[in-house]
């Protein structure tokens, strides 16, 4: 289905089976055909090869791509994909990476469906993805280590971090296949960001389902602001029966988790009661660690938790240079505005102490060294 789309979006099925002849499987190729799902027209791709009966493991795989002639980047990309399914796999099968047989995602299909993936991406050239919520579907169905619920194992392992949509259908609506593409290049879940659509593709699924089209649809277009723009979990807990030291530890675990902000708010609960909201910012992959934290540490009964959307200035580190030394510290900016520059404060706390000056004015002189420099 990522493949219909993309190619029903402009790629090149061309390119793309250029790619997949490099790898040296057998009589495989893509062929792509408009067909109708219930009633929507979309693009179907399917992976033709001569039977076989191999099963591979990662590193089998890895070296395929790497005797390719995909490019360094296309390579990279699906070496990436096929990681984080082969670590998703070798965990709920205990064992490990190398040792992790792949089954379906061995297959020449699968191989294909994601190599297909990794260099079709590359070659729309989008400098950001974004995705809905995942719909997994519902029911069980039958793998090769017997029949399993919906989502398979392997299929949960992935979208750990990742919001998924109810659905009442009964099937499997997202395969390990589609869960590691998704959990691999999508910067970001949520509502479709504020852009200027230029193409849509749709791509159909084998299947035909009574309940809806089986359709994955892609939109291709510009953003409409010049903020870097990215998604992250906020998490909050009311806290009333803690101690300062105990909410202060629990700020310490939480930057060392990879927190991005962690702040506390004063707050009057039920009874009367003082208490303080702990409120955390914290990338998708770090999720789990750092609500376990919260639970750990603090007692709580429970973490609210909820996506938010952030608009960033661009940003990178930054050095001064003051009469009394180098200040480290960041630029930040809009594209084709001039920067700002905020010093650091650990590097001018140093500074100040070293040299028995106000920190105060080690800001100001860091300030003025940027300006004199003509903010460059």
């Amino acid at each position: 289905m990522t493949l219909g789309a993309l190619v029903d979006a402009g790629v090149d099925l061309a390119a793309l089976n250029a790619a997949v002849e490099s790898l040296g499987l057998p009589g495989c190729r893509l062929v792509a055909q408009d067909v109708k799902k219930n009633g929507f027209r979309a693009t179907q791709v399917t992976v033709e090869h001569e039977p076989e009966n191999a099963h591979r493991h990662l590193h089998h795989i890895t070296a395929m791509i790497d005797d390719s002639r995909l490019t360094e980047r296309q390579k990279v990309l699906a070496k990436k994909i096929f990681t984080k399914l082969g670590e998703a796999e070798a965990k709920v099968h205990g064992t490990t990476i190398r040792k992790v047989h792949f089954h379906e995602v061995g297959a020449v299909d699968s191989i294909a469906d994601i190599v297909g993936a990794a260099v079709a991406w590359d070659l729309l050239g989008v400098e950001r993805i974004y995705a809905s919520p995942i719909p997994t579907g519902r029911g069980t169905i039958q793998i090769a280590h017997g029949r399993v619920s919906v989502p398979a194992p392997a299929t949960a392992e992935l979208l750990q971090g990742i919001p998924l949509a109810d659905s009442q259908v009964s099937c499997e609506l997202t395969t390990p296949t589609g869960a590691a593409i998704v959990a691999t290049l999508v910067d970001g879940f949520g509502p479709m960001p504020a852009m200027t659509v230029s193409r849509i593709g749709y791509g159909a699924g084998q299947r035909d389902l009574a309940e809806q089209a089986n359709v994955l649809r892609v939109f291709v277009g510009e953003a409409k602001d010049d903020f870097t723009s990215d998604q992250v979990w906020a998490l909050e807990t009311n806290l009333d029966d803690v101690s300062g030291e105990v909410v202060g530890y629990c700020i310490t675990r939480l930057w060392g988790a990879g927190a991005l902000d962690v702040y506390t708010t004063a707050i009057q609960m039920k009874k009367n009661r003082p208490g303080v909201m702990l409120s955390v910012l914290c990338p998708a992959e770090h999720l789990e660690q750092v609500e376990g934290i919260i639970f750990r540490e603090t007692g709580t009964l429970g973490v609210r938790r909820w996506l938010v959307a952030r608009h960033k200035l661009e940003r990178q580190q930054h050095v001064v240079q003051t009469e009394w030394g180098p200040i480290e510290g960041k630029l930040g900016w809009l594209p084709g505005r001039t920067p700002s520059f905020s010093p650091e404060f650990e590097s001018c706390r140093l500074v100040a102490e070293k040299q028995q000056v106000p920190l105060k004015a080690v800001y100001e002189a860091a300030q003025r060294a940027f300006t004199a420099t003509g903010g460059n």
